[in-house]
């Protein structure tokens, strides 16, 4: 890792000053104790840095699912959330009472209805300092966030939207791996327009396909291809595309790992597992639908592996000019045991919410705090090395996983009855009940008991895709074949049976029922 940091070198901060426009600028940081421009040198002046913090500082989003439990560390965090999973008993956590009719296409429209919402423009002049309103941070944004965000006084905690974008473009992290030695799939970038034309690019390849395209969620965006047959499914897609991602089919796992590049370096956490297609979590073949995080979860030397590419992108994510915090999904070949660069999600993800409660996060700091520590105009010196080297170690990793748990079914109702946020409990016998509320994952001591989050609630259509709430426990999920266990399928099973639907007979009501829902089916919110 030194020999990485010796190769890269130190960036200036310079380099970052045109990343960031009007209304996105550094973030002010406001302490106690000590001027703003006192030299942060360590862990423990991060954490009485934040504890102190005086400026509002929000995450916006469809829910706070991203960053559950952030504000234990960060004094004045605020989430601003569309969809109330705790019935009100979350004290800040700010959903607006009056709710408009909306066709959502994207996250980014529910993040820009909240921002216009009365209630929400009330709730956040009432915290102001004069004209700064403090940080927002997003899990997706776009230019007109950004505007919005300027009108309101708030900066914002991330790179320009069409910088995130740009890096999110999956064809774009191809290219920037190649730079820096982090290898893809073996793979073929082209236009297709036919599938002719696709068996001529990708001769090299073999007859066993996956096609991505630049963007979207991969449930939706990931094709599977080993005859005409197939192709001709998702023709339409594919060939709509101006470039396509052509990979050979391996016996991959799927992992996932999150990092955060700042000026002094890339801080790295673990490697986690994925959880990708199962069918009694997710109607989508590649779709993902939870992570484990335990330190035997890959050899060592594949976690070292993924470690170093990961800090090798981040550089290269630096001199791109985009910083703070980002994922990289890696497959892992079965086969050879080869590390290769799945995508890039340059923002907090869904695997956010285990990366900031494990252990090294709780010995140290959640990871989100050096991104908020980046984008603070906070004098700091941390010795990253030293943070990855620590972070790295296995006791340093405890066991949890997650399960995103999503309606399967074609039908569509009214759901009359959903289980409430907090701690469950399980019996030995596979029977679950509600045991208290509870906001934060930590909750949940042993393997027999788990944290959830209620998404879809009493009111809500329930239809295919629908998010229906997350469940967090300590302990795996998945046996060793990378199969879900008998303790997962149960909490399955127990949380599925917790919700109660009324049937819509109408196809006409049901095609209205799902064009207004929250996401539609169309796009993930989490």
């Amino acid at each position: 890792m030194l020999a990485l940091r010796r190769l890269f070198g130190q960036l200036p901060t310079q380099v970052f000053a045109t990343a960031v426009p009007a209304g996105a600028g550094p973030v002010p940081a406001k302490t106690d104790g000590a001027t703003p421009m006192s030299r942060i040198k360590n862990i423990a002046d991060v954490r009485r840095h934040f504890l102190n913090n005086k400026e509002p500082i929000y995450f916006i989003s469809a829910t706070n699912f991203n960053l559950l439990g952030i504000g234990d560390w960060v004094g004045n965090f605020r989430h601003i959330n569309y969809i109330d999973c705790f019935e009100g008993q979350q004290r800040n956590v700010f959903v607006p009472k009056q709710k408009f009719p909306r066709d959502f296409e994207s996250i980014e429209d529910i993040n820009n209805y909240l921002l216009e919402h009365k209630e929400v423009i009330d709730f956040i002049q009432s915290r102001a300092d004069g004209d700064n309103a403090g940080v927002a941070a997003f899990l997706m944004f776009d230019e007109h966030t950004e505007e919005i965000c300027q009108q309101l006084g708030l900066k914002v905690a991330f790179p320009p939207a069409a910088l995130r974008s740009r890096m999110d473009n999956k064809i774009e992290t191809v290219r920037i791996g190649n730079k820096v030695g982090v290898p893809s799939v073996p793979n073929v970038l082209a236009k297709v327009g036919s599938y002719q034309e696709l068996c001529e690019v990708s001769r090299d390849l073999g007859t066993d396909l996956v096609v991505q395209t630049a963007f979207g969620d991969s449930g939706h965006t990931t094709f599977f291809i080993a005859s005409e047959d197939d192709y001709y499914k998702h023709a339409e897609e594919i060939e709509a595309e101006s470039e396509v991602k052509i990979m050979k089919r391996i016996n991959c796992r799927g992992s996932a790992i999150e990092a955060c590049s700042t000026r002094c370096g890339t801080v790295v956490g673990p490697l986690m597992t994925e959880l990708v297609g199962f069918k009694s979590l997710t109607p989508y073949k590649g779709g993902w639908c939870g992570n484990e995080m335990f330190a035997g979860a890959f050899s060592q030397e594949v976690r070292d592996k993924a470690r170093e590419y990961t800090f090798l992108f981040g550089e290269a994510l630096r001199e791109e000019g985009y910083r703070g915090y980002f994922e990289l999904d890696f497959l892992v070949d079965m086969d050879s045991m080869e590390v290769y660069l799945g995508e890039l999600n340059p923002r907090v993800t869904g695997a956010s919410s285990l990366t900031n409660v494990a252990a090294f996060a709780h010995s140290d700091i959640p990871l989100f705090l050096f991104h908020l520590l980046e984008f603070s105009d906070a004098d700091f010196d941390l010795d990253i090395d030293e943070i990855n080297e620590r972070w790295s170690h296995p006791d340093s990793v405890d066991s949890w996983s997650q399960l995103v748990i999503k309606h399967t079914d074609e039908s569509v109702d009214l759901l009359t009855q959903a289980p409430r946020t907090g701690l469950w409990r399980m019996t030995s016998d596979g029977v679950i009940a509600y045991d208290h509320y509870n906001y934060h994952p930590h909750a949940a001591e042993n393997e027999n008991e788990a944290f959830f989050l209620r998404i879809s609630g009493a009111g809500d259509f329930r239809y295919e895709g629908a998010d229906l709430g997350i469940l967090i426990t300590r302990g795996r999920l998945m046996d060793d074949d990378f199969q879900l266990n008998e303790r997962a399928h149960a909490w399955i099973a127990g949380i599925r049976g917790q919700y109660a639907g009324q049937s819509l007979q109408d196809p006409v009501v049901e095609e209205v029922a799902v064009s207004h829902a929250v996401g539609g089916g169309n796009f993930k919110i989490l």
